[in-house]
């Protein structure tokens, strides 16, 4: 068997090369990748090379939304066989901090995480995981749809933390792929309104046929009116931002509903924003973020084998690994036409 990677090389530059074929360690599993999304962080380091204090040094595989197929076990494997067909949880925590013990392993500061420098991606043909870290796909749910449980994940994360229930009222900033996700997690959560906010009519599009109930477009209405009209004056129970623009962040107070609650889920470019804490205390509202998700893989495969969510229609390009580039070019440059791209690798 042959391993093929390609890598960074600089930004907006890949290049190919021969990788060793990695070994699986004592309750490790050798898996042949099959299918990985491509993520906006992924974009982010491929455009700039850096997220925060994360930089990319040297030449870098990205990717970390991936599904395959176990092909070999390493030692004290007990739970999965060659031939399972797998969800890979990215990231590798240390078992031991204060954070792993109180099952809040997402917050493990030593996490090795795929394509976080320094650690690569996936890629790639051939990766090795902890075998507690990969999650068995049952037979109805495709490895495209594997890969997507990660960024479920993150949406189910930000819906629990919300506390979304029955026939709450939700507002979501964004309707990329993570906007969506959280969409389908909320309306899975019994959510009756799911207001979705974006200033790109081919998402907003994607955002009704999954359930969105209303959409509104900045570029066309005025938000906060059209959030009041829609809610009778009220505003929602739980608003949710997943796309990390300072204007978003600063509106979450304004269309709260009194003892309602905030999710900051998107990161924004600046480190400090301007908020209005003032009008959050005044409403009694509560303030959360979130960072990726804990103990959810289960949970999102289980939803998607049963078909509570949906989460194919969100793929609105697929490539193969052959033009991996040529993929991030597109998603780079068109913007407004894609809502999730996937590379197979076949």
């Amino acid at each position: 068997m042959s391993n093929k990677a390609i890598f960074m090389h600089g930004t907006n530059q890949m290049i190919w090369k021969d990788v060793p074929m990695p070994a699986p360690k004592e309750k490790e599993v050798l898996i042949k990748v099959d299918a990985v999304g491509i993520c906006g962080s992924d974009v982010h380091y491929y455009q700039h090379g850096r997220i925060g204090d994360f930089v990319v040094e040297g030449d870098f595989v990205l990717g970390h939304e991936c599904a395959g197929e176990v092909v070999e076990i390493g030692s004290g494997v007990k739970n999965l066989k060659v031939g399972d067909r797998v969800a890979l949880e990215p990231g590798k925590t240390c078992g031991k901090c204060e954070f792993c013990k109180e099952g809040r392993y997402n917050l493990c500061p030593d996490v090795e995480f795929f394509a976080t420098p320094p650690y690569h991606g996936v890629l790639t043909n051939y990766v090795t995981h902890p075998e507690d870290m990969c999650f068995k796909l049952p037979e109805n749910v495709s490895n495209v749809e594997g890969a997507l449980v990660e960024p479920l994940a993150v949406g189910l994360h930000a819906a629990n933390v919300g506390g979304v229930k029955l026939g709450d009222t939700v507002v979501i900033y964004g309707s990329g792929c993570i906007g969506l996700v959280t969409l389908l997690a909320c309306k899975a959560k019994g959510a009756s309104k799911v207001i979705t906010v974006d200033v790109l009519e081919n998402r907003l599009k994607t955002a009704v046929k999954l359930g969105a109930t209303h959409v509104i477009n900045p570029k066309e209405a005025d938000v906060v009116k059209s959030i009041a009209e829609i809610t009778e004056g009220k505003g929602a129970h739980v608003v949710i931002d997943t796309a990390a623009a300072e204007v978003t962040v600063k509106q979450t107070a304004d269309v709260l509903r009194i003892g309602g609650t905030i999710v900051l889920v998107g990161m924004t470019a600046k480190d400090e924003v301007e908020f209005n804490f003032m009008k959050l205390m005044s409403k009694e509202g509560q303030m959360k973020t979130i960072f990726r998700y804990r103990n959810l893989y289960p949970v999102a495969i289980n939803a998607i084998a049963s078909g509570a969510i949906n989460v194919k229609d969100i793929v609105s390009h697929a490539f193969d690994f052959e033009n991996t580039k040529e993929a991030f070019d597109f998603v780079v440059n068109n913007a407004r036409d894609v809502v999730k791209a996937v590379i197979r690798i076949k």
